[in-house]
């Protein structure tokens, strides 16, 4: 079975180890997404000098970003979100997340009732200081 590889180059890959997505057969599996272009954080959020986060209000456009990455990667595959069947959703404020959630995943997949499984988990830290949100994607082709 062929199986092919992408990333972005950006630093976080190389020191953690990992690959962006990983298309084994028919399914494209992509890690944890976020908001970023290149190696530059898009939409960060505040920290405070304790290095936890003082305002959740970037939550959407960090989420937006996000959807944006994914559909790169999968567009390298020749893949779109329609062929997505799983996100998991990982966010540090889930009442936030969920005020935005609607209007975010539905302008992201284009269309009122999203085809896709989704699950959101709150969690108390994420990779990078200024996150908010990560979202991991499985699609099928």
């Amino acid at each position: 079975m062929a199986v092919q590889t992408e990333s972005f180059g950006v630093p976080w890959e190389h020191d953690y180890g990992y690959v962006q997505a990983v298309r084994r057969g028919d399914t494209i599996y992509l890690s944890g997404q976020l908001s970023h272009d290149g190696a530059e954080f898009v939409a960060p959020a505040p920290v405070g000098a304790d290095g936890v986060v003082t305002d959740f209000s970037a939550t959407a456009d960090q989420w937006r970003r996000t959807y944006v990455n994914a559909e790169e990667l999968l567009k390298r595959f020749g893949a779109t979100l329609d062929d997505v069947v799983e996100e998991v959703v990982y966010v540090l404020d889930v009442d936030t997340a969920m005020s935005v959630a609607g209007e975010v995943r539905k302008a992201a997949y284009r269309r009122g009732d999203p085809q896709v499984a989704s699950t959101i988990l709150g969690v108390t830290r994420l990779a990078l200081p200024q996150q908010l949100i990560e979202v991991k994607f499985v699609a099928r082709v």
